[in-house]
């Protein structure tokens, strides 16, 4: 699918869509390198990052700089995919152009600027208390000695939904890459709940609405813990939305653990669960209710990093 606008006397593709080629669910998504150098030159000369962290409304506007250039057809687009739960994901990208970053710094710093407008066209991101401001940025490194799995480059981090243990609502994440050095492997893995063989054993469990106790380690920055089933609602269709993660659960007896634990054992078994490479400056984009994401671990090198950026929030229709 393409989607064009005419300006003067040609036709300009603003962006193009085309199905993931692991997944057809997933939409990819490429904007022009017109659209890409047009939100930069417009939004780097009058903002920095420090800019929209210190004025949320600024996040509003880039967002509408973005939308502009694409015809006011992006913002759109993108939350037709988020709420059709045959599909609800994204990759985007762009094409590839020289956009005269002096620093890798600046490369980086655009990176917030951008997947904060992309944020911004779906709903508004969530304060991430690991990070301190509405987004969060983290590196994967050789060696780690966190309290969670989540900068574990030598195992694999589980697929789960995000969001379990916070008492704000998480209907989307979002996951851009901003660099990467030495790295082989790593890449992101999904699974749709309606392609989750096993979905209707555990959503017919007599626990499966059950409030589960959920907390967090101490670097999430967040105290307290919240209180909720892991099919804690349904869609305007009757299917099951979900959060779950193997880490924070907190069963209280031995028919929450066992529960929990089978569940975690066959999800990871699941053969449909399917993992691809996101390239850097690109994001995956996802209704976290729908799709579980996770990521495979890493071939060890003394000088592996990557560095990754977060968004999760909630829609604002």
């Amino acid at each position: 699918m393409n989607l064009s606008s005419s300006r003067g006397e040609g036709m300009i593709t603003e962006f193009t869509i085309k199905p993931l080629v692991e997944n057809n669910r997933v939409q990819q998504i490429t904007l022009s390198a017109n659209v890409i150098k047009t939100f930069k030159e417009a939004v780097t000369k009058n903002w920095d990052v420090q800019s929209i962290e210190y004025k949320p409304f600024l996040r509003f506007a880039i967002a509408d700089i973005l939308d502009d250039a694409c015809q006011y057809a992006l913002g759109e687009t993108l939350r037709d995919i988020l709420y059709d739960r045959d599909q609800a994901a994204f990759v985007i990208n762009y094409v590839k152009t020289d956009l005269g970053f002096n620093t890798p710094n600046d490369e980086k710093n655009f990176y917030v600027l951008f997947s904060t407008a992309i944020s911004h066209l779906i709903g508004i991101p969530n304060h991430d208390s690991m990070y301190g401001s509405f987004y969060a940025r983290f590196i994967v490194e050789n060696k780690d000695n966190s309290d969670s799995y989540l900068r574990q480059a030598h195992r694999r981090l589980e697929i789960h939904n995000d969001g379990t243990y916070v008492d704000e609502r998480t209907d989307f994440v979002l996951m851009m890459k901003m660099d990467e050095e030495n790295m082989v492997g790593g890449e992101t893995t999904l699974l749709h709940i309606d392609d989750w063989q096993d979905l209707d054993k555990f959503y017919q469990h007599p626990i499966a609405k059950q409030p589960i106790l959920w907390g967090s380690p101490k670097s999430k920055n967040v105290s307290t813990k919240v209180s909720h089933p892991i099919f804690f609602e349904e869609d305007e269709n009757n299917k099951p939305h979900m959060l779950f993660i193997d880490q924070f659960a907190e069963p209280k007896n031995m028919e929450q653990g066992l529960y929990l634990y089978e569940m975690g054992k066959s999800l990871e078994a699941e053969t449909n669960a399917f993992s691809f490479e996101l390239q850097v400056g690109a994001m995956v984009v996802i209704q976290n209710h729908c799709w579980l994401h996770g990521r495979e671990k890493f071939e060890s090198h003394p000088n592996l990093k990557r560095e990754l950026l977060r968004q999760r929030g909630h829609f604002t229709n």
